[in-house]
Protein backbone atom coordinates (compact mmCIF):
# COMPACT_ATOMS: atom_id res chain seq x y z
CA UNK A 1 0.00 0.00 0.00
CA UNK A 2 2.08 2.87 -1.39
CA UNK A 3 1.02 6.24 -0.57
CA UNK A 4 3.47 8.25 -3.25
CA UNK A 5 4.21 11.11 -0.88
CA UNK A 6 7.19 12.85 0.85
CA UNK A 7 8.47 11.63 4.40
CA UNK A 8 9.05 15.14 6.08
CA UNK A 9 9.85 15.54 10.20
CA UNK A 10 7.56 12.52 10.38
CA UNK A 11 4.91 13.19 8.50
CA UNK A 12 3.63 12.15 5.19
CA UNK A 13 3.34 15.06 3.00
CA UNK A 14 1.31 15.83 -0.97
CA UNK A 15 3.40 17.49 -3.84
CA UNK A 16 1.80 20.36 -6.55
CA UNK A 17 2.71 17.25 -9.60
CA UNK A 18 2.87 13.46 -9.91
CA UNK A 19 4.87 11.27 -11.30
CA UNK A 20 5.04 7.14 -12.13
CA UNK A 21 7.79 5.06 -12.35
CA UNK A 22 8.41 2.43 -14.97
CA UNK A 23 8.65 -1.17 -15.26
CA UNK A 24 11.53 -1.74 -17.01
CA UNK A 25 11.30 -5.30 -18.19
CA UNK A 26 7.65 -4.05 -20.17
CA UNK A 27 8.47 -0.50 -20.64
CA UNK A 28 4.85 0.51 -19.15
CA UNK A 29 4.26 2.93 -16.21
CA UNK A 30 3.32 1.40 -12.92
CA UNK A 31 0.09 2.13 -11.26
CA UNK A 32 1.32 4.51 -8.32
CA UNK A 33 1.34 7.76 -8.23
CA UNK A 34 4.13 9.57 -6.19
CA UNK A 35 3.95 13.53 -5.27
CA UNK A 36 6.79 15.73 -6.93
CA UNK A 37 9.34 17.55 -5.03
CA UNK A 38 9.17 21.00 -4.21
CA UNK A 39 12.14 23.74 -2.79
CA UNK A 40 9.21 24.40 -0.32
CA UNK A 41 9.33 20.61 0.96
CA UNK A 42 13.30 20.75 0.47
CA UNK A 43 13.43 23.92 2.84
CA UNK A 44 10.93 22.23 5.21
CA UNK A 45 12.39 19.06 5.78
CA UNK A 46 15.97 20.62 6.49
CA UNK A 47 14.09 22.91 8.74
CA UNK A 48 12.89 20.11 11.01
CA UNK A 49 16.71 18.57 10.58
CA UNK A 50 18.01 21.60 11.56
CA UNK A 51 16.41 21.80 14.63
CA UNK A 52 16.87 18.18 16.28
CA UNK A 53 21.04 18.32 15.03
CA UNK A 54 22.31 19.33 18.24
CA UNK A 55 20.22 16.51 20.27
CA UNK A 56 20.70 14.13 17.49
CA UNK A 57 24.67 14.61 17.45
CA UNK A 58 24.69 14.94 21.61
CA UNK A 59 23.17 11.44 22.24
CA UNK A 60 25.32 8.45 23.70
CA UNK A 61 26.53 6.20 20.60
CA UNK A 62 24.92 3.56 22.42
CA UNK A 63 21.65 4.94 21.28
CA UNK A 64 22.14 6.00 17.70
CA UNK A 65 23.52 2.80 17.58
CA UNK A 66 19.96 1.19 18.85
CA UNK A 67 18.04 3.58 16.20
CA UNK A 68 20.58 2.05 13.37
CA UNK A 69 19.47 -1.48 14.45
CA UNK A 70 16.14 -1.01 14.52
CA UNK A 71 16.00 0.71 10.93
CA UNK A 72 17.71 -2.48 9.88
CA UNK A 73 15.53 -4.79 11.70
CA UNK A 74 12.33 -2.77 10.14
CA UNK A 75 13.82 -2.99 6.92
CA UNK A 76 14.33 -7.17 7.19
CA UNK A 77 10.80 -6.71 8.81
CA UNK A 78 9.56 -5.62 4.80
CA UNK A 79 11.60 -7.93 2.99
CA UNK A 80 9.21 -9.89 0.99
CA UNK A 81 7.34 -6.44 0.03
CA UNK A 82 11.00 -4.32 -0.78
CA UNK A 83 11.26 -7.49 -3.09
CA UNK A 84 8.53 -7.29 -4.96
CA UNK A 85 8.00 -3.27 -5.57
CA UNK A 86 12.20 -3.36 -6.28
CA UNK A 87 11.84 -5.89 -9.25
CA UNK A 88 8.86 -4.07 -10.83
CA UNK A 89 10.46 -1.10 -10.58
CA UNK A 90 14.53 -1.64 -11.80
CA UNK A 91 13.98 -5.50 -13.45
CA UNK A 92 17.26 -7.02 -11.02
CA UNK A 93 15.86 -10.09 -10.16
CA UNK A 94 14.49 -10.82 -6.49
CA UNK A 95 18.07 -12.71 -6.10
CA UNK A 96 20.19 -9.30 -6.33
CA UNK A 97 17.48 -7.47 -4.17
CA UNK A 98 18.09 -9.87 -1.46
CA UNK A 99 21.34 -9.56 -2.02
CA UNK A 100 21.54 -6.00 -1.64
CA UNK A 101 19.11 -5.55 0.95
CA UNK A 102 21.23 -8.05 3.20
CA UNK A 103 24.22 -5.69 2.66
CA UNK A 104 21.65 -2.54 3.39
CA UNK A 105 21.43 -4.36 6.93
CA UNK A 106 24.80 -5.27 7.12
CA UNK A 107 26.15 -1.52 6.89
CA UNK A 108 23.53 0.12 9.15
CA UNK A 109 24.79 -2.87 11.97
CA UNK A 110 28.20 -2.59 10.98
CA UNK A 111 27.96 1.17 11.74
CA UNK A 112 25.42 0.90 14.99
CA UNK A 113 28.50 -1.88 16.33
CA UNK A 114 31.78 0.97 15.16
CA UNK A 115 29.85 3.86 16.85
CA UNK A 116 29.58 2.23 20.28
CA UNK A 117 33.32 0.91 19.73
CA UNK A 118 34.27 4.55 19.99
CA UNK A 119 37.90 4.70 18.13
CA UNK A 120 35.65 7.06 14.94
CA UNK A 121 36.04 9.81 17.79
CA UNK A 122 39.77 9.54 17.36
CA UNK A 123 39.59 10.83 20.89
CA UNK A 124 43.04 12.29 21.63
CA UNK A 125 44.24 14.01 25.44
CA UNK A 126 47.10 16.65 26.48
CA UNK A 127 47.36 16.92 29.80
CA UNK A 128 48.26 20.43 31.15
CA UNK A 129 51.56 20.86 31.79
CA UNK A 130 51.64 24.19 34.61
CA UNK A 131 55.45 24.12 35.57
CA UNK A 132 56.54 23.62 31.88
CA UNK A 133 58.88 26.58 30.79
CA UNK A 134 59.62 28.77 29.31
CA UNK A 135 55.60 28.49 29.02
CA UNK A 136 52.82 26.54 30.55
CA UNK A 137 51.00 23.78 28.98
CA UNK A 138 47.30 23.98 28.88
CA UNK A 139 45.21 20.82 28.98
CA UNK A 140 43.69 19.98 25.74
CA UNK A 141 41.46 17.61 24.24
CA UNK A 142 40.16 17.11 20.91
CA UNK A 143 37.54 14.45 19.68
CA UNK A 144 35.08 14.19 15.99
CA UNK A 145 31.92 15.88 15.92
CA UNK A 146 28.98 15.45 13.82
CA UNK A 147 28.73 18.56 10.87
CA UNK A 148 25.12 18.79 11.33
CA UNK A 149 22.20 17.86 8.38
CA UNK A 150 22.92 16.23 5.50
CA UNK A 151 22.01 15.69 1.86
CA UNK A 152 22.09 12.65 0.26
CA UNK A 153 20.80 11.63 -3.49
CA UNK A 154 19.58 8.21 -4.03
CA UNK A 155 21.36 5.82 -6.68
CA UNK A 156 19.72 4.93 -10.08
CA UNK A 157 21.65 1.73 -9.68
CA UNK A 158 21.07 0.35 -6.03
CA UNK A 159 17.82 0.68 -5.14
CA UNK A 160 18.84 -0.47 -1.42
CA UNK A 161 22.69 -0.27 -0.82
CA UNK A 162 23.15 3.55 -1.87
CA UNK A 163 19.82 4.32 -1.70
CA UNK A 164 17.54 5.65 1.33
CA UNK A 165 18.93 3.51 3.87
CA UNK A 166 21.73 2.99 2.27
CA UNK A 167 25.69 3.53 2.88
CA UNK A 168 25.62 7.31 2.86
CA UNK A 169 22.55 7.59 4.98
CA UNK A 170 23.39 5.10 7.63
CA UNK A 171 27.10 6.74 7.71
CA UNK A 172 25.81 10.50 8.45
CA UNK A 173 23.14 9.09 10.66
CA UNK A 174 26.01 6.73 12.53
CA UNK A 175 28.08 10.26 12.96
CA UNK A 176 25.17 12.21 14.49
CA UNK A 177 23.74 13.91 11.45
CA UNK A 178 20.29 14.15 10.84
CA UNK A 179 19.93 13.03 6.96
CA UNK A 180 17.37 14.82 4.33
CA UNK A 181 17.16 12.01 1.55
CA UNK A 182 16.23 13.31 -2.04
CA UNK A 183 14.89 9.98 -3.31
CA UNK A 184 15.54 8.42 -7.35
CA UNK A 185 12.93 8.62 -9.70
CA UNK A 186 13.14 5.12 -11.10
CA UNK A 187 12.24 3.44 -7.58
CA UNK A 188 9.79 5.78 -5.62
CA UNK A 189 7.78 2.65 -4.19
CA UNK A 190 11.17 1.06 -2.78
CA UNK A 191 11.76 4.43 -1.45
CA UNK A 192 8.85 4.62 0.23
CA UNK A 193 8.81 1.27 1.70
CA UNK A 194 12.29 1.84 3.19
CA UNK A 195 11.74 5.40 4.40
CA UNK A 196 8.41 3.56 6.34
CA UNK A 197 10.75 1.37 8.29
CA UNK A 198 13.30 4.51 8.77
CA UNK A 199 9.59 5.54 10.46
CA UNK A 200 8.94 2.62 12.71
CA UNK A 201 12.65 3.21 13.89
CA UNK A 202 11.88 6.53 15.09
CA UNK A 203 9.10 5.61 16.81
CA UNK A 204 10.73 2.46 18.13
CA UNK A 205 13.53 4.57 19.75
CA UNK A 206 12.31 7.52 20.57
CA UNK A 207 14.08 9.62 18.32
CA UNK A 208 13.04 13.52 16.84
CA UNK A 209 11.23 13.20 13.94
CA UNK A 210 13.81 16.12 11.76
CA UNK A 211 16.28 13.03 12.26
CA UNK A 212 15.22 11.77 8.53
CA UNK A 213 13.33 13.18 5.70
CA UNK A 214 12.42 11.47 2.06
CA UNK A 215 11.86 13.91 -0.87
CA UNK A 216 11.05 12.23 -3.92
CA UNK A 217 12.04 12.98 -7.28
CA UNK A 218 10.93 16.01 -8.98
CA UNK A 219 12.89 18.77 -11.59
CA UNK A 220 16.16 19.81 -11.17
CA UNK A 221 15.42 22.28 -8.93
CA UNK A 222 14.68 20.09 -6.12
CA UNK A 223 18.16 18.89 -5.72
CA UNK A 224 20.08 22.28 -6.41
CA UNK A 225 17.83 23.41 -3.95
CA UNK A 226 18.83 20.46 -1.38
CA UNK A 227 22.73 21.84 -1.88
CA UNK A 228 22.23 24.99 -1.89
CA UNK A 229 20.36 24.93 1.53
CA UNK A 230 22.68 27.30 3.88
CA UNK A 231 21.13 24.42 6.98
CA UNK A 232 22.75 21.71 5.01
CA UNK A 233 26.77 21.03 6.08
CA UNK A 234 27.25 18.51 3.57
CA UNK A 235 26.00 16.11 0.52
CA UNK A 236 26.66 12.22 -0.21
CA UNK A 237 25.66 11.75 -4.27
CA UNK A 238 26.12 8.34 -6.61
CA UNK A 239 25.54 9.14 -10.04
CA UNK A 240 26.83 11.07 -13.20
CA UNK A 241 29.85 12.77 -14.02
CA UNK A 242 27.88 15.27 -15.55
CA UNK A 243 24.78 15.35 -12.94
CA UNK A 244 27.30 14.93 -10.02
CA UNK A 245 29.96 17.79 -11.23
CA UNK A 246 26.95 20.43 -11.51
CA UNK A 247 25.84 20.02 -7.88
CA UNK A 248 29.42 19.79 -6.79
CA UNK A 249 29.75 23.30 -8.28
CA UNK A 250 26.50 25.02 -6.21
CA UNK A 251 28.37 22.86 -3.35
CA UNK A 252 31.35 25.00 -3.46
CA UNK A 253 30.40 27.93 -4.80
CA UNK A 254 27.69 28.60 -1.81
CA UNK A 255 28.50 31.55 0.82
CA UNK A 256 29.61 28.59 2.94
CA UNK A 257 30.87 26.06 0.62
CA UNK A 258 30.43 22.62 2.09
CA UNK A 259 32.34 19.02 1.16
CA UNK A 260 30.31 17.42 -1.98
CA UNK A 261 31.01 13.35 -1.54
CA UNK A 262 30.13 12.28 -5.53
CA UNK A 263 30.82 9.03 -6.73
CA UNK A 264 30.41 9.68 -10.41
CA UNK A 265 32.68 7.83 -13.00
CA UNK A 266 35.13 4.69 -13.40
CA UNK A 267 36.34 2.69 -16.14
CA UNK A 268 38.11 0.60 -13.48
CA UNK A 269 40.58 -0.34 -16.04
CA UNK A 270 41.85 -4.27 -15.92
CA UNK A 271 45.71 -4.76 -16.94
CA UNK A 272 46.43 -8.25 -17.72
CA UNK A 273 49.73 -9.55 -17.49
CA UNK A 274 51.96 -11.34 -20.22
CA UNK A 275 52.40 -14.81 -18.17
CA UNK A 276 49.10 -15.22 -16.85
CA UNK A 277 47.56 -14.47 -20.54
CA UNK A 278 50.10 -16.85 -21.77
CA UNK A 279 48.87 -19.77 -19.37
CA UNK A 280 44.67 -19.00 -18.96
CA UNK A 281 43.93 -16.05 -21.36
CA UNK A 282 40.82 -18.12 -22.19
CA UNK A 283 39.99 -18.61 -18.85
CA UNK A 284 40.33 -15.17 -17.73
CA UNK A 285 37.94 -14.16 -20.47
CA UNK A 286 34.92 -15.77 -19.58
CA UNK A 287 35.97 -14.00 -15.81
CA UNK A 288 35.71 -10.67 -17.28
CA UNK A 289 32.67 -11.87 -18.89
CA UNK A 290 30.87 -12.54 -15.79
CA UNK A 291 31.66 -9.09 -14.02
CA UNK A 292 31.21 -7.25 -17.02
CA UNK A 293 27.27 -8.08 -17.52
CA UNK A 294 26.76 -8.44 -13.78
CA UNK A 295 23.32 -6.69 -13.27
CA UNK A 296 23.39 -5.71 -16.78
CA UNK A 297 26.87 -3.90 -16.30
CA UNK A 298 25.20 -1.07 -14.32
CA UNK A 299 27.87 -1.03 -11.64
CA UNK A 300 30.51 1.68 -10.80
CA UNK A 301 33.04 -0.81 -11.05
CA UNK A 302 31.99 -2.48 -14.28
CA UNK A 303 35.51 -2.98 -15.46
CA UNK A 304 35.03 -1.48 -19.18
CA UNK A 305 38.44 -1.20 -19.56
CA UNK A 306 41.22 -4.02 -20.51
CA UNK A 307 44.89 -3.40 -21.33
CA UNK A 308 46.84 -6.04 -22.67
CA UNK A 309 49.58 -6.97 -24.81
CA UNK A 310 48.54 -7.78 -28.22
CA UNK A 311 49.67 -11.24 -30.35
CA UNK A 312 47.87 -14.75 -30.57
CA UNK A 313 46.84 -14.77 -26.10
CA UNK A 314 45.09 -11.19 -26.63
CA UNK A 315 43.42 -12.90 -29.61
CA UNK A 316 42.32 -16.00 -28.38
CA UNK A 317 41.00 -13.44 -25.22
CA UNK A 318 38.86 -11.56 -27.42
CA UNK A 319 37.28 -14.39 -29.68
CA UNK A 320 36.59 -16.32 -26.24
CA UNK A 321 34.95 -13.12 -24.73
CA UNK A 322 33.14 -12.72 -28.12
CA UNK A 323 31.48 -16.05 -27.92
CA UNK A 324 31.07 -16.09 -24.50
CA UNK A 325 29.19 -12.44 -24.55
CA UNK A 326 27.14 -13.72 -27.75
CA UNK A 327 25.20 -16.29 -25.34
CA UNK A 328 24.58 -13.84 -23.00
CA UNK A 329 20.74 -12.05 -24.05
CA UNK A 330 20.29 -8.51 -23.48
CA UNK A 331 17.57 -7.43 -21.03
CA UNK A 332 15.82 -4.33 -19.49
CA UNK A 333 18.23 -1.68 -18.11
CA UNK A 334 17.17 0.42 -14.93
CA UNK A 335 15.59 3.56 -16.99
CA UNK A 336 15.05 4.68 -20.77
CA UNK A 337 17.72 7.18 -19.70
CA UNK A 338 20.64 4.99 -18.76
CA UNK A 339 19.65 2.40 -21.76
CA UNK A 340 19.85 5.35 -24.22
CA UNK A 341 22.98 6.82 -23.01
CA UNK A 342 24.29 3.70 -23.13
CA UNK A 343 23.51 2.83 -26.72
CA UNK A 344 24.38 6.40 -27.93
CA UNK A 345 27.97 5.92 -26.41
CA UNK A 346 28.37 2.50 -28.21
CA UNK A 347 27.06 3.10 -31.09
CA UNK A 348 29.63 6.01 -31.44
CA UNK A 349 32.41 3.57 -30.67
CA UNK A 350 30.96 0.95 -33.04
CA UNK A 351 31.24 3.83 -36.04
CA UNK A 352 34.40 5.12 -35.02
CA UNK A 353 37.27 5.26 -37.54
CA UNK A 354 40.03 4.09 -34.97
CA UNK A 355 37.89 0.87 -33.22
CA UNK A 356 37.37 -2.65 -34.38
CA UNK A 357 34.15 -4.01 -33.07
CA UNK A 358 34.38 -7.17 -32.14
CA UNK A 359 30.69 -7.77 -30.80
CA UNK A 360 27.21 -5.60 -31.24
CA UNK A 361 24.54 -5.85 -31.00
CA UNK A 362 21.03 -4.71 -30.29
CA UNK A 363 18.49 -7.83 -29.28
CA UNK A 364 15.33 -5.45 -28.81
CA UNK A 365 13.94 -2.26 -30.11
CA UNK A 366 12.43 -1.74 -25.95
CA UNK A 367 13.35 1.79 -24.41
CA UNK A 368 15.26 -0.26 -21.62
CA UNK A 369 17.27 -2.41 -23.38
CA UNK A 370 20.94 -3.52 -23.07
CA UNK A 371 23.28 -5.89 -24.86
CA UNK A 372 26.78 -6.56 -24.93
CA UNK A 373 29.55 -5.29 -27.05
CA UNK A 374 33.21 -5.26 -27.15
CA UNK A 375 35.49 -2.73 -28.81
CA UNK A 376 39.28 -2.99 -29.45
CA UNK A 377 41.67 -0.13 -29.91
CA UNK A 378 45.61 0.42 -30.16
CA UNK A 379 47.26 2.08 -26.99
CA UNK A 380 48.39 5.07 -29.50
CA UNK A 381 44.84 5.32 -30.68
CA UNK A 382 43.49 5.46 -26.92
CA UNK A 383 45.68 7.76 -25.70
CA UNK A 384 45.51 9.94 -28.93
CA UNK A 385 41.27 10.03 -28.88
CA UNK A 386 40.16 11.12 -25.41
CA UNK A 387 36.33 10.08 -26.70
CA UNK A 388 37.63 6.31 -26.42
CA UNK A 389 37.73 7.03 -23.04
CA UNK A 390 34.76 7.56 -22.08
CA UNK A 391 32.32 5.32 -19.61
CA UNK A 392 30.29 2.83 -21.00
CA UNK A 393 27.82 2.21 -18.36
CA UNK A 394 26.74 -0.88 -19.18
CA UNK A 395 27.72 -4.47 -20.32
CA UNK A 396 30.26 -3.20 -22.69
CA UNK A 397 34.12 -2.94 -22.96
CA UNK A 398 37.00 -1.83 -24.53
CA UNK A 399 40.22 -3.55 -25.06
CA UNK A 400 43.34 -1.55 -25.70
CA UNK A 401 46.68 -3.76 -26.90
CA UNK A 402 50.07 -2.75 -26.21
CA UNK A 403 52.95 -3.47 -28.50
CA UNK A 404 55.38 -3.56 -25.41
CA UNK A 405 55.44 -3.40 -21.71
CA UNK A 406 57.14 -0.54 -21.93
CA UNK A 407 54.12 0.89 -23.80
CA UNK A 408 51.88 -0.59 -21.32
CA UNK A 409 53.60 0.98 -18.42
CA UNK A 410 53.39 4.68 -20.16
CA UNK A 411 49.45 4.12 -20.47
CA UNK A 412 49.30 3.44 -17.11
CA UNK A 413 50.63 6.88 -16.38
CA UNK A 414 47.37 8.46 -18.02
CA UNK A 415 45.01 7.34 -16.62
CA UNK A 416 42.39 9.78 -14.85
CA UNK A 417 40.76 8.88 -11.47
CA UNK A 418 39.55 5.49 -11.02
CA UNK A 419 37.57 4.11 -8.07
CA UNK A 420 39.71 0.61 -8.86
CA UNK A 421 42.03 -0.84 -11.09
CA UNK A 422 42.72 -4.96 -10.89
CA UNK A 423 46.17 -6.59 -12.30
CA UNK A 424 45.53 -10.58 -13.49
CA UNK A 425 49.01 -11.80 -12.80
CA UNK A 426 51.00 -15.11 -11.84
CA UNK A 427 54.34 -15.04 -9.87
CA UNK A 428 56.23 -14.77 -13.56
CA UNK A 429 54.72 -11.02 -13.78
CA UNK A 430 55.59 -9.85 -10.12
CA UNK A 431 58.76 -7.71 -11.69
CA UNK A 432 55.95 -5.76 -14.37
CA UNK A 433 53.58 -5.26 -11.43
CA UNK A 434 56.07 -4.02 -9.01
CA UNK A 435 56.92 -1.44 -12.03
CA UNK A 436 52.94 -0.74 -12.56
CA UNK A 437 51.82 -0.56 -9.36
CA UNK A 438 52.60 3.05 -8.72
CA UNK A 439 50.66 4.43 -11.22
CA UNK A 440 47.68 2.23 -10.01
CA UNK A 441 48.30 3.74 -6.62
CA UNK A 442 48.11 7.08 -8.03
CA UNK A 443 44.50 6.77 -9.84
CA UNK A 444 42.66 3.90 -8.67
CA UNK A 445 40.84 3.59 -4.67
CA UNK A 446 41.14 0.24 -4.68
CA UNK A 447 43.18 -2.00 -6.42
CA UNK A 448 42.95 -5.68 -7.09
CA UNK A 449 45.15 -8.61 -7.80
CA UNK A 450 43.56 -11.64 -9.55
CA UNK A 451 39.94 -10.56 -8.91
CA UNK A 452 37.74 -8.84 -10.65
CA UNK A 453 36.14 -5.53 -8.90
CA UNK A 454 32.22 -5.64 -9.05
CA UNK A 455 31.42 -6.07 -5.71
CA UNK A 456 32.70 -4.22 -3.04
CA UNK A 457 33.00 -5.52 0.41
CA UNK A 458 31.60 -3.51 3.79
CA UNK A 459 34.60 -3.63 6.19
CA UNK A 460 37.33 -1.10 7.77
CA UNK A 461 39.86 -1.43 5.27
CA UNK A 462 37.27 -0.72 2.08
CA UNK A 463 37.73 2.38 -0.10
CA UNK A 464 35.02 3.05 -2.52
CA UNK A 465 36.26 6.28 -4.04
CA UNK A 466 39.23 8.26 -5.84
CA UNK A 467 41.09 10.62 -7.87
CA UNK A 468 38.40 12.99 -9.90
CA UNK A 469 36.10 11.55 -11.85
CA UNK A 470 35.49 8.96 -9.84
CA UNK A 471 34.98 10.65 -7.29
CA UNK A 472 34.98 14.56 -6.13
CA UNK A 473 37.63 13.99 -3.06
CA UNK A 474 39.72 11.08 -3.50
CA UNK A 475 40.83 11.07 0.59
CA UNK A 476 37.21 10.06 1.30
CA UNK A 477 35.47 6.74 0.94
CA UNK A 478 31.49 6.04 0.64
CA UNK A 479 32.01 2.30 2.06
CA UNK A 480 33.39 1.19 5.23
CA UNK A 481 33.87 2.62 8.47
CA UNK A 482 35.94 5.42 7.06
CA UNK A 483 32.95 6.54 5.40
CA UNK A 484 31.35 8.09 8.53
CA UNK A 485 34.64 11.17 8.35
CA UNK A 486 32.95 12.76 5.59
CA UNK A 487 30.21 13.64 8.15
CA UNK A 488 32.54 15.02 11.34
CA UNK A 489 35.56 17.24 11.90
CA UNK A 490 37.28 17.70 14.56
CA UNK A 491 37.34 20.08 17.57
CA UNK A 492 39.87 20.97 20.51
CA UNK A 493 38.72 22.28 24.05
CA UNK A 494 41.08 23.66 26.34
CA UNK A 495 41.11 24.04 29.94
CA UNK A 496 37.49 22.58 30.54
CA UNK A 497 36.85 21.46 33.73
CA UNK A 498 36.07 17.59 33.99
CA UNK A 499 32.50 18.38 34.38
CA UNK A 500 31.94 20.42 31.21
CA UNK A 501 33.87 18.12 29.03
CA UNK A 502 32.23 15.90 26.06
CA UNK A 503 31.72 12.29 27.55
CA UNK A 504 34.11 10.75 25.07
CA UNK A 505 36.90 13.30 26.87
CA UNK A 506 36.02 12.88 30.44
CA UNK A 507 38.83 11.51 32.63
CA UNK A 508 36.57 8.44 33.74
CA UNK A 509 36.54 7.61 30.13
CA UNK A 510 32.63 6.90 30.71
CA UNK A 511 32.43 5.60 27.30
CA UNK A 512 35.17 2.84 27.54
CA UNK A 513 36.67 4.07 24.36
CA UNK A 514 40.58 4.03 23.23
CA UNK A 515 42.19 7.28 23.35
CA UNK A 516 45.39 8.73 22.51
CA UNK A 517 47.02 10.50 26.45
CA UNK A 518 49.85 12.36 25.93
CA UNK A 519 50.85 10.49 22.66
CA UNK A 520 49.93 7.01 23.58
CA UNK A 521 46.90 4.94 22.87
CA UNK A 522 45.07 4.17 26.20
CA UNK A 523 42.74 0.86 24.90
CA UNK A 524 39.14 0.53 25.89
CA UNK A 525 38.88 -1.67 29.46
Amino acid sequence: MLSGKHYIAGEWLSGPDVFQADNPATGTKLPTKFQHGTEELVDQAIQAANACAEEFAAMLPAKRAAFLRAIADEIDARGDEITEIGTLETALPAARLTGERGRTVGQLRFFADWIEEGSWFEARIETAQPDRLPLPKPDIRMMHKALGPVGVFGASNFPLAFSTAGGDTASALAAGCPVVFKGHAAHPGTSEIVARAIEAAVKKTGMPNGVFSLIHGGTRKVGQALVAHPLIKAVGFTGSTGGGRALFDIAVSRPEPIPFYGELGSNNPVFLMPNTMGAKAADLAKGWVGSLTMGVGQFCTNPGLLIALKGADLDTFVDTAASALGEVDGAAMLTDRVSSAYHDVTDAMAKHALVTCALKRRDTDGPFEGSPAIFRTTAAQWKANPELAEEMFGPAGIIVECDTTEEMLALSQTLVGQLTATIQMDDADADLVNKLRPALEKCAGRILINGWPTGVEVCHSMVHGGPYPSSTDSRATSVGSLAIKRFIRPVSYQAFPDALLPPALKDANPLNIPRLVNGKWQMAK
